[in-house]
């Protein structure tokens, strides 16, 4: 199939999105598909284009069998409101373009966010004849009014007829979460057109690694001492200062440490947070390279996912089949009805606690820390659950499977 994929983040971009979307269109190329890719200049975490990418409008690569189509970004490293419309507005058109610049595809996967990149996928759509596949990583306007990003009443209206245009004009909707069907159910979304595949994680890549001669480890002085790791994103829905927290209350424990590894900006505000506070057992570091990531991963006794409380419906964390992989016990301080809750204690790898109160964090780091026999089985239950749900082959089957299917008259 000559497949276009149409995606905000893309490779190098090291998190989120961007590392999955690259995996599918790769294995996507592995599979004798002609792949290509419409996406920005990368410029995630930091929203800053990447040095080697800057003063380029537009630009083309091929990557691992991948056309990769890249279009100007008007991006601030902390936008205000107007320049988070004018991001917005300069991938529409820019996007666009490039997306013209191709041969006709024979399928379209659109991913959101952002919303409004479906009014260009719809103009695509009907000139092609071909149909859209809305994959959804998060649900827009719920996620940003939830989280506080969107306020103003006129701009979530002018987001909900988007979101409405999106699901209308998409061939088939695919969810990586129950709870995402649960909440387009009560948007009258009609049941056939939603199908769910979750984010998935490669297996062979992401595994179990010994503890010992950890250069992870051994670089940050950790050897000897009862890791919890959180590594990822530093933002509205995750609520790191509840982990601070949590570790001023253990910080006569010494052999207990508390690592945080995230974009280095966000992590200057932990910084002053963490100082103020005097939690000397917080070691925040920037993120690795991806080929580390594995070795990161494995230094960790125990690894931390965290949500806010209003965090229920539209969000899934992608750092949950990763950290499943990796094959160790997870502690997730998420609201109890969330799809990350649901999937940890499905799994059996980690406990769950209710979200942004750090007593109860603390007490859960505690427990574990003082059973190291359920810290292994845990571990071991985590990536028995990865393997046989997420690994990377049956989301590619799925995603070829469906691709096919909506070709059919």
């Amino acid at each position: 199939m000559r497949i276009l994929i149409y995606s905000y983040n893309y490779s190098p971009e090291p998190i989120g999105i961007a590392p999955l979307i690259t995996e599918l269109a790769e294995g996507l190329a592995t599979r004798g598909h002609e792949v290509r890719v419409v996406t920005g200049m990368p410029n995630y975490p930091e929203r800053r284009i990447y040095d080697e990418y800057r003063g380029k409008f537009y630009l083309t690569e091929i990557i691992n069998g991948v056309t990769v189509q890249r279009s100007y970004l008007w991006i601030r490293p902390e936008p205000s409101f107007s320049d988070r419309l004018l991001l917005e507005v300069s991938f529409l058109v820019t996007s666009l373009l490039n997306a013209l610049a191709g041969k006709r595809p024979d399928v379209m996967l659109l991913t959101a966010p952002p919303l409004p990149v479906s009014l260009p996928a719809a103009f695509l759509s009907w000139i092609h004849h071909t149909p859209v596949i809305l994959n959804l990583q998060d649900i827009l306007p719920d996620a940003a009014v939830k989280t506080g990003i969107l306020t103003n009443k006129k701009l979530i209206g002018i987001f909900a007829v988007l979101e409405k245009f999106a699901y209308q004009t998409a061939t088939k909707i695919s969810v990586i979460a129950d709870s995402f069907v649960e909440n387009l159910h009560n948007k009258e979304v009609p049941e056939d057109k939603i199908v769910q595949i979750p984010n998935w994680v490669d297996v062979n890549f992401i595994r179990p690694l010994p503890k010992e001669d950890n250069l992870f480890r051994t670089v940050h002085q950790l050897n000897g001492k009862f890791v919890v790791l959180y590594s990822g994103n530093i933002a509205l829905t995750q609520g790191l200062k509840t982990f601070i927290n949590a570790a001023i209350r253990l910080r006569h424990i010494s052999d207990i440490a508390i690592v945080i590894v995230g974009e280095e900006k966000a992590l200057e505000r932990l910084k002053l947070y963490k100082e103020t506070t005097k939690a000397t057992n917080v070691t925040l570091l920037p993120f690795q390279p991806r080929n580390k990531l594995p070795e990161m991963l494995a230094a960790a006794d125990v690894g931390l996912v965290l949500q806010k409380r209003n965090v229920i419906s539209f969000n899934m964390p992608s750092k949950i089949p990763v950290l499943l992989a990796s094959g160790r016990a997870i502690i997730a301080s998420v609201p109890i009805t969330s799809s990350a809750a649901k999937t940890i204690e499905q799994s059996g790898g980690g406990i769950v606690i209710p979200p942004e109160q750090p007593e109860v964090l603390a007490d859960a780091i505690l427990t574990l820390y003082q059973n190291p026999h359920q810290v292994k089985l845990m571990g071991e239950k985590s990536r028995k659950y990865a393997v046989d749900k997420y690994s990377f082959e049956q989301a590619l089957n799925r995603y070829e499977e469906l691709f096919a299917a909506v070709q059919q008259p």
